[in-house]
Protein backbone atom coordinates (compact mmCIF):
# COMPACT_ATOMS: atom_id res chain seq x y z
CA UNK A 1 0.00 0.00 0.00
CA UNK A 2 1.71 3.41 -0.82
CA UNK A 3 1.12 6.79 0.54
CA UNK A 4 -1.88 7.47 -2.28
CA UNK A 5 -3.40 4.51 -2.75
CA UNK A 6 -7.06 4.90 -3.80
CA UNK A 7 -6.05 8.51 -4.36
CA UNK A 8 -7.12 9.87 -7.94
CA UNK A 9 -4.50 12.78 -9.41
CA UNK A 10 -4.80 15.24 -11.73
CA UNK A 11 -1.66 16.68 -12.79
CA UNK A 12 -1.19 19.89 -15.57
CA UNK A 13 2.03 20.42 -17.01
CA UNK A 14 3.03 16.60 -16.93
CA UNK A 15 5.01 16.28 -20.00
CA UNK A 16 8.38 17.91 -18.61
CA UNK A 17 10.17 18.85 -15.39
CA UNK A 18 8.46 19.63 -12.11
CA UNK A 19 4.92 17.94 -13.73
CA UNK A 20 6.46 14.93 -14.91
CA UNK A 21 8.37 14.19 -11.90
CA UNK A 22 5.59 14.46 -9.64
CA UNK A 23 3.34 12.52 -11.80
CA UNK A 24 5.82 9.56 -11.34
CA UNK A 25 6.53 10.04 -7.81
CA UNK A 26 2.05 9.88 -7.36
CA UNK A 27 2.68 6.35 -9.23
CA UNK A 28 5.34 5.10 -7.20
CA UNK A 29 2.45 5.60 -3.83
CA UNK A 30 -0.16 3.89 -5.73
CA UNK A 31 -2.07 6.89 -6.87
CA UNK A 32 -4.18 6.89 -10.80
CA UNK A 33 -2.79 9.36 -12.20
CA UNK A 34 -4.04 11.65 -15.02
CA UNK A 35 -1.10 13.40 -16.72
CA UNK A 36 -2.07 16.11 -18.23
CA UNK A 37 -0.87 18.54 -21.09
CA UNK A 38 -0.90 19.95 -24.68
CA UNK A 39 1.26 17.50 -25.95
CA UNK A 40 0.18 14.25 -25.28
CA UNK A 41 2.69 13.20 -27.44
CA UNK A 42 5.47 14.01 -25.38
CA UNK A 43 4.14 12.07 -22.42
CA UNK A 44 4.80 8.57 -23.75
CA UNK A 45 7.20 7.77 -20.99
CA UNK A 46 4.62 8.28 -18.24
CA UNK A 47 2.02 6.53 -20.41
CA UNK A 48 4.15 3.62 -20.27
CA UNK A 49 4.79 4.18 -16.46
CA UNK A 50 0.73 4.03 -15.71
CA UNK A 51 -0.02 7.45 -16.04
CA UNK A 52 -3.31 8.21 -18.14
CA UNK A 53 -2.25 10.70 -20.48
CA UNK A 54 -4.78 13.29 -21.69
CA UNK A 55 -5.07 16.70 -23.31
CA UNK A 56 -5.65 19.91 -21.64
CA UNK A 57 -5.22 23.34 -22.57
CA UNK A 58 -5.49 25.65 -19.34
CA UNK A 59 -6.13 28.53 -21.96
CA UNK A 60 -9.27 26.37 -23.15
CA UNK A 61 -12.69 26.40 -20.65
CA UNK A 62 -14.06 23.39 -23.31
CA UNK A 63 -10.91 21.36 -22.86
CA UNK A 64 -10.41 21.92 -19.34
CA UNK A 65 -14.49 21.13 -18.89
CA UNK A 66 -13.96 18.25 -21.15
CA UNK A 67 -10.98 16.47 -19.39
CA UNK A 68 -12.83 16.77 -16.27
CA UNK A 69 -15.87 15.26 -16.99
CA UNK A 70 -13.93 12.46 -18.44
CA UNK A 71 -12.02 11.79 -15.13
CA UNK A 72 -15.60 12.17 -13.29
CA UNK A 73 -16.78 9.32 -15.88
CA UNK A 74 -13.75 7.21 -15.40
CA UNK A 75 -12.61 7.87 -11.64
CA UNK A 76 -15.38 9.36 -9.91
CA UNK A 77 -13.86 12.61 -8.84
CA UNK A 78 -10.14 14.24 -8.48
CA UNK A 79 -8.56 13.81 -5.07
CA UNK A 80 -5.98 15.77 -5.64
CA UNK A 81 -5.29 18.47 -8.21
CA UNK A 82 -2.01 19.93 -8.95
CA UNK A 83 -2.16 23.02 -10.95
CA UNK A 84 1.75 23.26 -12.43
CA UNK A 85 1.14 24.27 -16.06
CA UNK A 86 2.49 27.86 -16.59
CA UNK A 87 5.83 29.45 -17.72
CA UNK A 88 8.57 32.62 -17.35
CA UNK A 89 7.64 35.33 -20.15
CA UNK A 90 10.56 37.77 -19.39
CA UNK A 91 10.96 41.36 -20.74
CA UNK A 92 11.00 44.92 -19.48
CA UNK A 93 6.98 45.82 -18.97
CA UNK A 94 7.73 48.72 -21.18
CA UNK A 95 8.69 46.28 -24.18
CA UNK A 96 6.23 43.18 -23.26
CA UNK A 97 3.41 43.51 -25.59
CA UNK A 98 -0.46 43.42 -23.11
CA UNK A 99 -1.64 40.62 -25.35
CA UNK A 100 1.94 38.70 -23.99
CA UNK A 101 1.21 40.20 -20.42
CA UNK A 102 -2.42 38.97 -21.06
CA UNK A 103 -1.36 35.27 -22.27
CA UNK A 104 0.95 34.99 -19.00
CA UNK A 105 -2.01 35.30 -16.83
CA UNK A 106 -4.62 33.33 -18.98
CA UNK A 107 -2.01 30.55 -18.30
CA UNK A 108 -0.75 31.06 -15.02
CA UNK A 109 -3.50 32.55 -13.00
CA UNK A 110 -6.67 32.37 -15.06
CA UNK A 111 -6.06 28.79 -15.98
CA UNK A 112 -5.36 27.81 -12.43
CA UNK A 113 -8.21 29.45 -11.32
CA UNK A 114 -10.74 28.03 -13.45
CA UNK A 115 -9.55 24.08 -13.28
CA UNK A 116 -10.01 24.41 -9.72
CA UNK A 117 -13.47 25.67 -10.52
CA UNK A 118 -14.00 22.64 -11.62
CA UNK A 119 -12.52 20.76 -9.57
CA UNK A 120 -13.90 22.30 -6.40
CA UNK A 121 -18.05 20.77 -7.01
CA UNK A 122 -16.69 16.83 -6.11
CA UNK A 123 -14.09 17.48 -3.33
CA UNK A 124 -16.96 19.74 -1.30
CA UNK A 125 -19.45 16.82 -2.08
CA UNK A 126 -16.85 14.18 -0.76
CA UNK A 127 -15.35 16.38 2.10
CA UNK A 128 -11.89 16.05 1.22
CA UNK A 129 -9.52 16.71 -1.46
CA UNK A 130 -6.18 18.67 -1.67
CA UNK A 131 -5.25 21.50 -4.63
CA UNK A 132 -1.81 22.09 -5.29
CA UNK A 133 -0.81 25.45 -6.56
CA UNK A 134 2.93 25.45 -8.26
CA UNK A 135 4.04 29.17 -7.34
CA UNK A 136 7.70 30.12 -7.18
CA UNK A 137 9.89 32.15 -4.90
CA UNK A 138 9.01 34.73 -7.27
CA UNK A 139 6.01 35.02 -5.73
CA UNK A 140 7.55 36.49 -3.00
CA UNK A 141 10.20 38.39 -4.15
CA UNK A 142 11.16 40.17 -7.72
CA UNK A 143 13.84 40.69 -10.07
CA UNK A 144 14.18 42.94 -13.08
CA UNK A 145 12.31 42.40 -16.31
CA UNK A 146 10.29 39.18 -14.51
CA UNK A 147 7.38 41.75 -13.88
CA UNK A 148 4.50 39.82 -16.29
CA UNK A 149 5.84 36.50 -14.33
CA UNK A 150 6.15 37.68 -11.09
CA UNK A 151 2.78 39.31 -11.32
CA UNK A 152 1.17 36.11 -11.85
CA UNK A 153 3.26 34.12 -9.32
CA UNK A 154 2.14 37.19 -6.64
CA UNK A 155 -1.11 36.25 -7.91
CA UNK A 156 -1.45 32.66 -7.20
CA UNK A 157 -0.22 33.45 -3.87
CA UNK A 158 -3.44 35.98 -2.92
CA UNK A 159 -5.44 33.32 -4.90
CA UNK A 160 -4.18 30.38 -2.93
CA UNK A 161 -4.25 32.33 0.86
CA UNK A 162 -7.61 33.41 0.13
CA UNK A 163 -9.12 29.50 -1.17
CA UNK A 164 -7.50 27.87 1.72
CA UNK A 165 -9.63 29.75 4.04
CA UNK A 166 -12.66 29.27 1.97
CA UNK A 167 -12.03 25.62 1.23
CA UNK A 168 -11.33 24.39 4.55
CA UNK A 169 -14.66 24.08 6.19
CA UNK A 170 -15.03 21.79 2.99
CA UNK A 171 -12.27 19.29 4.51
CA UNK A 172 -9.94 20.66 1.51
CA UNK A 173 -6.39 21.65 2.11
CA UNK A 174 -4.78 23.92 -0.43
CA UNK A 175 -0.65 24.36 -0.55
CA UNK A 176 1.20 26.50 -2.04
CA UNK A 177 4.46 25.15 -3.35
CA UNK A 178 7.09 27.81 -3.87
CA UNK A 179 9.94 26.59 -5.82
CA UNK A 180 13.39 28.54 -5.98
CA UNK A 181 16.13 27.86 -9.09
CA UNK A 182 14.92 24.36 -10.27
CA UNK A 183 16.86 22.52 -13.21
CA UNK A 184 14.50 22.47 -16.16
CA UNK A 185 14.24 24.33 -19.44
CA UNK A 186 11.89 26.89 -17.60
CA UNK A 187 15.08 29.60 -17.40
CA UNK A 188 16.27 29.24 -20.81
CA UNK A 189 13.47 29.91 -22.34
CA UNK A 190 12.56 32.99 -20.24
CA UNK A 191 16.06 34.04 -20.97
CA UNK A 192 15.30 33.71 -25.00
CA UNK A 193 12.25 35.46 -24.33
CA UNK A 194 13.94 38.38 -23.01
CA UNK A 195 16.20 38.75 -25.52
CA UNK A 196 14.21 38.53 -28.06
CA UNK A 197 11.49 41.10 -26.25
CA UNK A 198 14.06 43.83 -25.35
CA UNK A 199 16.60 43.63 -28.19
CA UNK A 200 17.86 47.12 -29.81
CA UNK A 201 15.62 48.67 -27.41
CA UNK A 202 16.45 51.03 -24.22
CA UNK A 203 17.00 48.01 -21.92
CA UNK A 204 18.65 45.85 -24.19
CA UNK A 205 22.04 46.17 -22.85
CA UNK A 206 20.89 45.34 -19.43
CA UNK A 207 18.38 42.81 -20.73
CA UNK A 208 21.59 41.42 -22.65
CA UNK A 209 23.53 40.43 -19.71
CA UNK A 210 20.35 39.38 -17.48
CA UNK A 211 19.80 36.63 -20.20
CA UNK A 212 23.36 35.70 -20.11
CA UNK A 213 23.70 35.19 -16.80
CA UNK A 214 19.91 33.27 -16.33
CA UNK A 215 21.21 30.91 -19.28
CA UNK A 216 24.55 30.32 -16.97
CA UNK A 217 22.60 29.60 -14.27
CA UNK A 218 20.17 27.01 -16.31
CA UNK A 219 22.56 25.38 -17.80
CA UNK A 220 24.82 24.83 -14.73
CA UNK A 221 25.18 22.33 -12.35
CA UNK A 222 24.14 24.55 -9.22
CA UNK A 223 20.03 24.04 -9.85
CA UNK A 224 18.09 22.08 -7.69
CA UNK A 225 16.74 18.66 -9.90
CA UNK A 226 13.17 18.82 -10.55
CA UNK A 227 12.29 15.63 -8.94
CA UNK A 228 13.12 17.59 -5.43
CA UNK A 229 9.93 19.37 -5.72
CA UNK A 230 8.15 16.70 -7.00
CA UNK A 231 9.05 14.92 -3.01
CA UNK A 232 7.83 18.02 -1.40
CA UNK A 233 4.56 17.77 -3.41
CA UNK A 234 4.34 14.01 -2.32
CA UNK A 235 4.92 15.31 1.34
CA UNK A 236 2.41 18.06 1.53
CA UNK A 237 -0.52 15.72 -0.22
CA UNK A 238 0.31 12.92 1.79
CA UNK A 239 0.82 14.73 5.39
CA UNK A 240 -2.12 14.49 7.36
CA UNK A 241 -2.02 18.34 8.31
CA UNK A 242 -0.07 19.81 5.87
CA UNK A 243 1.72 23.37 5.63
CA UNK A 244 0.25 26.45 3.29
CA UNK A 245 3.47 26.55 2.22
CA UNK A 246 6.66 24.22 1.38
CA UNK A 247 9.53 27.00 0.11
CA UNK A 248 12.29 24.70 -1.50
CA UNK A 249 14.89 25.02 -3.93
CA UNK A 250 18.19 26.88 -4.93
CA UNK A 251 18.48 30.02 -3.15
CA UNK A 252 14.45 29.70 -2.67
CA UNK A 253 14.70 30.19 1.06
CA UNK A 254 17.78 32.74 1.33
CA UNK A 255 15.99 34.48 -1.45
CA UNK A 256 12.80 35.16 0.48
CA UNK A 257 14.61 35.82 3.27
CA UNK A 258 16.37 38.96 2.05
CA UNK A 259 13.07 40.02 1.23
CA UNK A 260 11.46 39.86 4.20
CA UNK A 261 14.38 41.39 6.23
CA UNK A 262 15.99 44.13 3.94
CA UNK A 263 14.20 47.26 3.24
CA UNK A 264 12.84 47.99 -0.44
CA UNK A 265 16.15 49.63 -1.07
CA UNK A 266 18.54 47.54 0.47
CA UNK A 267 17.11 44.63 -1.65
CA UNK A 268 17.03 46.63 -4.95
CA UNK A 269 20.39 47.00 -4.30
CA UNK A 270 21.28 43.42 -3.83
CA UNK A 271 19.16 42.32 -6.88
CA UNK A 272 20.05 44.81 -9.18
CA UNK A 273 23.91 43.52 -8.65
CA UNK A 274 23.05 40.16 -9.20
CA UNK A 275 20.97 41.12 -12.43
Amino acid sequence: MGKLTGKTALITGASSGIGEETARAFLAEGATVYAAARRTDRMAGLKDAGARVIALDVTDDASMADAIGKIKTEAGGIDILVNNAGYGSYGAIEDVPLEEGKRQFDVNVFGLARLTQLVLPSMRARGSGRIVNISSMGGRMYTPFGGWYHATKYAVEALSDCLRLETKPFGIDVILVEPGGIKTDWGTIAADNLRKTSAGGAYSARAGRTADNMTKMYTGNGLTPARVIAKTILRGVAARKPKSRYLVGFMAKPGVFLRIVLGDRAFDRIIGFMS
